[in-house]
């Protein structure tokens, strides 16, 4: 079997990280020709790059691609290589970076980037005939009806997702009732909305089973990340919202259900590493065999279900509206939440305002309908600075 040419985007991130790890327990199955990252970690994305022996690195940073060149030196002359031993590869660097390396040749292009940045280079990677591994859920929320024609191209990384898919085999399309999506509830499961008016940065950050970047785990903290990955399971799985369910698992076992029309119901169930549903997603549909590796089933242990509580956590319901909405309306949730996390970090924000700040500005939305790219990112524009706007003219202590 040849190894199938990885390029992985978001290479320095969290899901980028993981993925190396995979490739690295999997050397003939894998083999990765691209990295590309934002530019932050160059001595890292250097690191990787001498490791795996890659053709091509991409930076979203021009002014970084200088400093990624002396990392590459550096890295090399710190492992003992001589001149001879290793080559610089090819350094893309700018905007439109990721975008090329996106549809450099390969078999599989893993997007771990984090934000609606990410749609570019997935509508880059699905018109170049690539399979995508799919890590960057926001692309597909803004850019769904973009995508909805290379759909089969795509294969899920998130670990609900990739649950679904592996559940989905036990039936045909039509036995189907509902898709059942777990949450852990993030750190706050089981407060009250009056008891989340002080929250603060430190404390959303705290999660309480997955290793994350600062914005998909606030995300999780509002809950805002199972409202987007709603959005995301209505599209890879054309199921319509009113059969798509959240519920609360704060053990993170059971990564997410499928009831069929019998009323069985498929579960898939592992420990909390996503390095399962990485590997799962580069080599699908084959498994990854993975030595002494699983559920410790001679353990007792429990297993909770909890209802969702919307009151306190809205945020699933108003992505659902957003996405029976359509339109650019799934992208302007996206563009107004980032930026309301961004506010939120850096203490200009309360942790309640959050959402509502998002359900205002996707209720004054004035684009409905969208064609091209070009429109999501009119939208996007829109939503955030619409977002900043409310934000400018809100107090920390407001969480009306």
């Amino acid at each position: 079997m040849n190894a199938r040419e990885v390029v992985l985007l978001g290479a320095t991130g969290s899901i980028g990280t993981q993925a190396v790890d995979v490739v690295r327990a999997n050397p003939n199955r894998f083999r990765v020709v691209g990295l590309g990252a934002g530019g932050g970690r160059v001595d890292l994305l250097a690191a990787q790059a001498l490791e795996l022996g890659v053709d091509v690195v991409a930076v979203a940073q021009a002014t970084v691609a200088q400093d990624l060149q002396l990392a590459f030196y550096a890295q090399a002359q710190a492992r003992g290589y001589s001149t001879g031993d290793f080559s610089v590869p090819k350094i893309l660097a700018g905007p439109d970076a990721m975008t090329e390396l996106a549809a450099w040749p390969c078999d599989v292009v893993l997007n771990g980037m984090t934000g609606s940045v990410g749609l570019a280079p997935t509508l880059a990677a699905l018109q170049a005939g690539r399979t995508l591994a799919l890590a960057n859920k926001e692309s597909l929320v803004a850019g769904g009806e973009l995508l909805a024609p290379y759909m089969s191209q795509v294969v899920p990384v998130d670990s609900e997702h990739s649950a679904l898919a592996q559940c989905l085999r036990g039936g045909r399309a039509d036995e189907v009732r509902r898709l059942v999506l777990t949450a852990s509830g993030g750190p706050f499961r089981g407060r009250s909305r009056a008891e989340l008016a002080e929250v603060t940065p430190e404390q959303a950050a705290a999660h309480p089973t997955w290793d994350m970047g600062p914005v998909i785990t606030v995300n999780s903290a509002t809950l805002v990340n199972k409202g987007l990955e709603v959005i995301e399971a209505h599209l890879l799985f054309a199921t319509p919202y009113d059969e798509i369910d959240v519920v609360v698992h704060p053990q993170s076992i059971v990564h997410s259900m499928v009831e069929f029309v019998d009323g069985s119901t498929l579960a898939q169930a592992s420990p909390p590493d996503m390095r399962l549903p990485i590997g799962l997603a580069l080599g699908w549909p084959e498994r990854l065999a993975r030595p002494s590796y699983g559920l410790d089933w001679r353990t007792a242990s429990t297993w909770e279900f909890e209802p969702l509580d919307e009151t306190a956590f809205p945020a699933v319901a108003l992505s659902k509206e957003a996405g029976r909405q359509g339109g650019t309306s799934p992208a302007v949730l996206n563009a107004a939440n980032e930026a309301c996390v961004e506010a939120f970090v850096e203490g200009r924000l309360a942790f309640l305002a959050i959402v509502d700040t998002v359900a205002e500005v996707v209720a004054e939305n004035p684009f409905r309908e969208r064609a091209t790219l070009a429109d999501v990112l009119e939208s996007e524009e829109w939503a955030r600075t619409r977002a900043r706007e409310l934000v400018a003219g809100a107090t920390k202590g407001d969480t009306a």
